[in-house]
């Protein structure tokens, strides 16, 4: 494995990588976290990754450890609405988005992060969840409907009435 390859890849990505995970989850610890070991499971796999699309698969690490983690979790944060460790410090925008990402289910919510804000294709969004362009669609615009309905400060926040 050519480590300046690998760590000049890791250094360009690792913020990027680190804004989707804490849209996903809400939780800066956590997303670190999720970096991390989406890095490593990347650097396990350098040799076939580096011509391909090593930030892609980092992308669906991210994705698919975040499931598993809430899977496992989930029983336990019943009842504990909105708990979160520390949260950096917010803008008043930062904070309006992770509050409307919080109205999402946590499909919705990887659907909404990754095609809104990573800018992916639904093809590309599909391939990351593991799931149908058809799926992507629908889940995409469930999660637009909550918000509409759900987050009107969202729409205020970007200059529209409706």
């Amino acid at each position: 494995m050519r480590e300046d390859e690998f760590s000049e890849w890791a250094r360009g990505c690792q913020r990027p990588l680190l804004r989707t995970a804490y849209l996903l989850t809400g939780d800066l610890h956590r997303a670190e976290d999720l970096v991390q070991e989406a890095l490593t499971k990347v650097a396990l796999r350098w040799g076939r990754l580096r011509d391909g699309n090593p930030t892609a698969y980092a992308r669906t690490v991210l994705v698919h450890d975040n499931v598993s983690w809430w899977r496992k979790h989930r029983r336990e944060r019943i009842g504990q609405p909105g708990e979160r460790t520390v949260p950096p410090p917010d803008t008043e925008t930062a904070l309006v988005v992770r509050r409307a990402l919080d109205r999402l289910t946590a499909r919705q919510r990887a659907v909404v992060v990754l095609r809104h804000f990573d800018d992916l294709s639904e093809r590309e969004t599909a391939a990351a969840l593991g799931v149908s362009v058809g799926t992507i669609k629908s889940q995409n615009a469930a999660a637009l409907a909550r918000l509409r309905h759900g987050a009107p400060e969202l729409l205020d926040l970007i200059g529209r009435t409706s």
